[in-house]
């Protein structure tokens, strides 16, 4: 039999994972309607069936993969749906949130009737040289396991529900905090007439900081406004780890590094400093 998953949205990670499933025979619906031309084009390559909202509740999987900051709203338009529905799809929320915006999406979709999943995507959309690892958990989460059949790498985690949310906070504090380091750094020296000179003595003490900057850098300026949210929900979650609900050096850090994101997503602030890093990056062929 069949199965089939609805899934928001198809950017480009949820798009390739959508093509993923297709390709392995699912059936993967989505709602198009008020989408960019950009979106549409990636479902329509993905194979994915646009239908409306309504339709969606008939699928066996819910798969939420949109920016951190709309994860919560989505969870919202959806809840009166899955609760008109008699039997809604199991809700996976897959978004770089803190462990408390997950808990609110959590309490919206139980109230709806729906099942909840917790889940984590760690490594760049799925294609021919590459899959990222799907970790989920919490009590249904076993029903995700099913997606290893068609393509995808699925993880369960022993840990209840936010574990599997935590454990994204905490790789993608440490290797998008590392990017956000290095080119804060990186820029202070291009500016300060030291970026030659650091480059040289990086690449003499640090080669493996080099890779980073040379790779890292040109990879995530495409996705700076995606990951200015993600730093927020980062510095969220360190607070509430804290034994007194507080991490103000954690706080600090991530809010300046969601602030040099959103610097970096705004192409009218940003032209100077990309030069600036364009003149001390040595892209990888790969990259180039």
């Amino acid at each position: 039999m069949t199965m089939s998953l609805a899934l928001i949205a198809p950017g480009a990670m949820g798009a390739a994972i959508a093509r993923r499933l297709t390709d392995h025979g699912a059936d993967v619906m989505t709602t198009l309607a008020g989408r960019s031309d950009g979106s549409i084009e990636r479902a329509r390559r993905a194979g994915m069936r646009d239908v409306d909202l309504a339709q969606l509740m008939h699928a066996d999987l819910l798969l939420s993969v949109v920016p951190p900051a709309e994860a919560e709203s989505l969870a919202r338009q959806l809840a009166p749906l899955m609760a008109a529905s008699e039997a809604p799809p199991i809700y996976c929320d897959l978004n770089a949130v803190s462990p408390a915006t997950l808990a609110r999406v959590e309490r919206i979709v139980h109230a709806s009737g729906a099942a909840f999943v917790d889940g984590g995507i760690i490594g760049p959309p799925p294609s021919d040289r590459a899959m990222p690892r799907v970790y989920v958990a919490g009590e249904r989460a076993a029903a995700l396991a099913r997606l290893n059949d068609l393509g995808l790498d699925v993880r369960v985690l022993e840990g209840g529900t936010g574990s599997a949310s935590a454990l994204k906070m905490c790789f993608a504090g440490i290797n998008k905090g590392m990017t956000a380091l290095t080119t804060l750094m990186l820029i202070a020296a291009g500016r300060s007439g030291a970026g030659g000179a650091l480059r040289a003595e990086l690449e003499h003490s640090l080669p493996e900081v080099v890779a980073r900057i040379d790779n890292g850098i040109p990879d995530m300026l495409p996705k700076a406004w995606r990951w200015h949210p993600e730093m927020r929900e980062i510095a969220d979650f360190l607070d509430a780890t804290a034994p007194d609900g507080e991490n103000i050096a954690g706080r600090h850090a991530f809010e300046g590094f969601a602030a040099l994101y959103e610097q970096l997503g705004d192409s009218a602030r940003n032209q100077e400093t990309k030069c600036l890093l364009d003149s001390l990056i040595k892209p990888s062929p790969a990259k180039a």
